[in-house]
C-alpha cells in the first residue's frame, strides 16, 4: 500500500474536536464555528447566514453536534439562495467529509455546532 501526504494549500483541515471545541491549524476554537476559505470564525447560529455570502464554496457541510438533526428551513433556503448546497450531518461526520473533500481540492465550507459530553 502506498501512502501519500495530503496537502491542503491555504485551507485548514479539522485536526480534532472534543466536548465544546474544534482544533484547526493548531489553534483551539470553542463553541460554534464556521470554516470557510476566508478563515475560521465563531458562528452565531442559524440566523447568521450573512457570513456565507460571497464565500467561494459549492457545498456547506453543517454539523449539528453529536447527533444528526434537520437544519431550520429558513437557514437552508437562505444559504441555497446564495448558490451554495447544504449538507446536514453530525459534526464528527461533517468534519471527516470536509477533510476528505478539502484534500481533493473541492470548494467546501463548514458550519459546526460543538459536540458536548453527555450530562
Amino acid at each position: 500500500m502506498r501512502l501519500n501526504e495530503v496537502s491542503y494549500t491555504d485551507a485548514l483541515p479539522v485536526e480534532g474536536y472534543g466536548p465544546g471545541f474544534f482544533r484547526l491549524g493548531g489553534a483551539v476554537y470553542e463553541g460554534a464555528i464556521t470554516v470557510l476559505p476566508s478563515g475560521v470564525s465563531s458562528w452565531e447560529g442559524f440566523e447568521a447566514t450573512e457570513v456565507f455570502a460571497g464565500a467561494e464554496i459549492d457545498v456547506l457541510f453543517v454539523g449539528m453536534g453529536a447527533e444528526i438533526a434537520h437544519a431550520p428551513a429558513p437557514f437552508r433556503a437562505a444559504v441555497e439562495a446564495m448558490g451554495i448546497g447544504v449538507e446536514v450531518m453530525s459534526s464528527p461526520a461533517a468534519c471527516r467529509t470536509y477533510n476528505v473533500l478539502l484534500s481533493e481540492g473541492r470548494r467546501v465550507g463548514l458550519a459546526l455546532l460543538p459536540v458536548h459530553s453527555p450530562a
